[in-house]
């Protein structure tokens, strides 16, 4: 029996886990899967809890998970609190206790939702790219950090720090991910100013000479920001470090749509993964029944595939986010005029329904 650990967190987490709980469930009686479920507390919901964000109970049990499925953490009640006690360093310290390294970022757009990207259809029509961000290093975990008196006034300071094995460990995965795909790879850095990202650029092309049939691109930053709004449909995966990955992979969101259809995958070396999907946990609509289950959906068959090795539920999950929405049904965020507009439930009990006999 393999097991899953489900920490729903805080906000609109526990609605949108529980759907994806509802549809898991079905999969596992299609295709004759045995799983074990446990849940736990992470973010908000632990500190309430255990006073911790990231509490040892939740600890032991992740680190015997086969998988972990998470909601979101964070909400403005808990934003007064010290730092190390703050939801989101909970999301932080399990990844840095799992060796969670490498994110993987879909971003992929279904042919239903091509008039809800804020760009024009043919700019993303046919959208199929993914990001792969080192999870690890770089400046959110980079020494020394703080913020201290000089000179008569308070100065905030981050390092970002990247050594070669972490380069070229998350570059072999955006390697290996190319081979699946397109074959082709651009790293992204800012290697014209910073020397962390020089090394960056360096290793990542020592690492391309054992891969001969993926061609390798390298892009600063700012300008794969620009590229990801102009001509997206140019990139097959990308890598790139912590902080870049952070803010591509929203940008990236936006292009198909809306952030509420994007999952990921945080993978460490030995296979096991935390899969949540890239939104926050939303306070200002969370109890409504109006969040979007889907991404959390999709962050469940990326679970199946990727960590417990049933590709047949993970796509038999993606077949049926596809057919409702050919049935037109639509959360708030993607919705649009001549489409069925339903709630966090309904659009649960849907790709249920979708998932055949």
């Amino acid at each position: 029996m393999q097991r899953i650990l489900v920490l729903p967190g805080d906000g609109i987490g526990p609605e949108i886990v529980k759907e994806a709980l509802k549809v898991l469930d079905r999969v596992a009686e299609l295709e004759g899967l045995e799983l074990g479920i446990d849940e736990g507390l992470i973010g908000g919901a632990a500190y309430d809890a255990a006073g911790e964000p990231y509490p040892q109970a939740t600890r032991e049990i992740a680190r015997e998970a086969d998988a972990i499925l998470l909601g979101a953490v964070g909400g403005p009640q808990y934003e007064a609190l010290e730092r190390s006690k703050r939801p989101e360093r909970g999301l932080l310290g399990i990844r840095a206790d799992l060796g969670l390294f490498a994110n993987l970022r879909p971003a992929i757009l279904y042919p239903q939702l091509a008039a809800a990207s804020t760009l024009r259809p043919e700019v993303v029509a046919g959208l199929d790219l993914l990001i792969v961000r080192e999870l690890t290093g770089d400046i959110y975990f980079g020494q020394p950090r703080g913020v201290e008196v000089r000179n008569g006034q308070r100065v905030g300071f981050n390092t970002a720090v990247y050594s070669e094995t972490e380069i070229e460990r998350i570059a072999r995965v955006g390697f290996d991910a190319a081979l699946k795909r397109g074959r082709r790879l651009c790293s992204v850095d800012k290697a014209n100013v910073l020397e962390v990202s020089e090394l960056w650029r360096e290793v990542v092309t020592r690492v391309g000479q054992d891969y001969p049939e993926v061609e390798l691109s390298h892009m600063y930053v700012d300008n794969a920001a620009m590229q990801l709004v102009r001509a997206p449909k140019q990139f097959d995966v990308m890598v790139t470090g912590n902080i870049f990955g952070d803010i591509l992979s929203d940008e990236a969101s936006m292009l198909t749509g809306s952030i509420g259809m994007l999952p990921s995958a945080s993978l460490n070396a030995e296979g096991a993964g935390l899969y949540e999907p890239i939104h926050g946990s939303a306070p200002d609509i969370a109890g409504q029944d109006i969040a979007n289950p889907i991404a959390t959906v999709l962050s469940v068959a990326m679970l199946l595939r990727h960590s417990l090795g049933h590709e047949a539920g993970a796509r038999r999950i993606e077949d049926a986010v596809g057919r409702v929405l050919d049935q037109g049904l639509r959360t708030a965020d993607i919705h649009s005029e001549g489409a069925t507009l339903v709630g966090t439930t309904a659009m649960g009990d849907a790709l249920v329904a979708a998932l055949g006999e």
